[in-house]
């Protein structure tokens, strides 16, 4: 029914790409979907979000280097990942958003995750 499922991790060598996807199945009308990320010891935090007119946010250490796309159409979201560094080995997790019934409030759908690995 509902399921936000990611792929495309691995491991990768410094200075290299990765795209990630993610695919938000049985929910209606997402407003902004993003990739979150996660290393030991760390908080989870934003790494990019892209809303469903096309509007993008990036954290400030991958700006230049990542892109954020979307499908609406498939409620697909990438993330494209290029001159890797160290600091990005994290998990990546992505989200899907959208307003809660006819509150102020938003319900959020994580999906579980895909280790992204960037050593030499």
């Amino acid at each position: 029914q509902v399921q936000v499922v990611e792929s495309g991790g691995g491991l990768v060598q410094p200075g290299g790409s990765l795209r990630l996807s993610c695919v938000a199945s049985g929910i209606f009308s997402i407003y902004t979907m993003g990739w979150y990320r996660q290393a030991p010891g760390k908080q989870r935090d934003l790494v990019a979000s892209i809303t469903s007119d096309g509007r993008t946010n990036y954290a400030e250490p991958v700006k230049g280097r990542f892109t954020i796309s979307r499908d609406n159409a498939k409620n697909t979201v990438y993330l494209q990942m290029n001159s890797l560094t160290p600091e990005g080995t994290a998990v990546y997790y992505c989200n899907a958003k959208r307003r809660s019934g006819g509150s102020s409030s938003w319900l959020n759908y994580w999906g579980q995750g895909t280790q992204v690995t960037v050593s030499s």
